[in-house]
């Protein structure tokens, strides 16, 4: 059976999209308070200039079989290990997309090449980060790639009015594609995002997948990532027949999800040659008044650079 959930998991990602589309998450704008990277060089006004409802008082997503877009959530921290403060177009033809991944990218040939700053996100769903972003951070040097597993989400992303091909890329890439290319050559993106998607990568395969994006980072670049904590809420929530193996398990609708601890997020990020700079638990209480429950979220948020001298390619 697990393979079963391997084989068909583009089917059960396209199938959540077709389903959502873009009404399940809320766009991303507390990534600014936790990330400044991706908005360097923005004031604290020009942040503060954000809708309300969008700031750092929003609730950082989190997808459970439970969960739902109309969800109203209080939220209070319940540990001392708490970050400090509360976070919260015509469609690129598919050939386009496809041909990149037979090509040999040449460095000045790759969508994005005049840009003198470089964001990657690995898992955008239907641009939750990247529209905040490109909203955010008025740099005319910046350049913005994003990819996901599922082509619907890809094909919601290109057709959103806010979607400028002169500023972004996405494309439909599979992370754990050893044989897929990148749209970029080697060293040459400032960041790497990673917000709650690699928990959806069958374990044995996170490393190879990391390996690969280190190296498409600049030396001084950095992967930046969010993702579900050992002992999460949702964790304890599955059933036992809904664990596939250690710390990994299906949802209801199919897709996949593990919980990392901090020493195995360390182990990936420096076993593909890249120094720590953050490594935090982000323990949350929330309290959804509507059903009555009371739920504690476990999130791991970190922050890795690639060394300034780096011989690895």
């Amino acid at each position: 059976m697990p393979v079963d959930y391997e084989i068909n998991a583009h089917k059960y990602w396209n199938d959540f999209y077709k389903i959502h589309e873009n009404g399940f998450f809320k766009d991303r704008h507390w990534l600014f308070t936790e990330f400044p990277e991706l908005a360097p060089g923005q004031s604290q006004d020009h942040l503060e200039d954000l809708p309300s409802d969008n700031k750092r008082s929003e609730v950082p997503e989190c997808r459970t079989s439970e969960d739902g877009p109309g969800l109203k959530i209080e939220q209070h921290k319940c540990s001392s290990n708490s970050l400090e403060h509360e976070t919260q177009t015509a469609p690129v033809e598919e050939n386009v997309t496809q041909k990149f991944n037979h090509l040999e990218i040449c460095a000045d040939e790759f969508p994005g090449s005049s840009a003198t700053y470089r964001i990657l996100e690995v898992g955008c769903g239907v641009g939750n980060t990247v529209f905040p972003i490109l909203q955010t951070n008025n740099d005319p040097g910046l350049f913005v790639y994003c990819c996901d597993f599922s082509s619907t989400a890809i094909e919601l992303v290109q057709t959103n009015s806010a979607y400028d091909p002169c500023r972004c890329f996405a494309f439909v890439h599979d992370l754990c594609d050893e044989d897929q290319s990148y749209p970029v050559p080697t060293r040459s993106l400032d960041i790497i995002i990673l917000i709650f998607v690699l928990s959806a990568v069958v374990p044995d395969k996170m490393q190879k997948a990391i390996n690969r994006l280190s190296r498409l980072l600049k030396p001084g670049g950095m992967m930046l990532l969010r993702d579900y904590g050992r002992h999460d809420m949702a964790q304890l929530r599955f059933k036992k027949g809904q664990c596939l193996s250690e710390n990994f398990y299906v949802r209801g609708d199919g897709t996949r999800v593990y919980f990392f601890t901090q020493d195995e997020l360390d182990t990936l990020f420096t076993t593909a040659g890249l120094e720590k700079v953050q490594n935090l638990v982000d323990r949350r209480l929330q309290v959804n008044r509507g059903k009555q429950l009371t739920m504690y979220r476990v999130w791991i948020q970190c922050k890795y650079r690639k060394p300034l001298l780096s011989s690895a390619g």
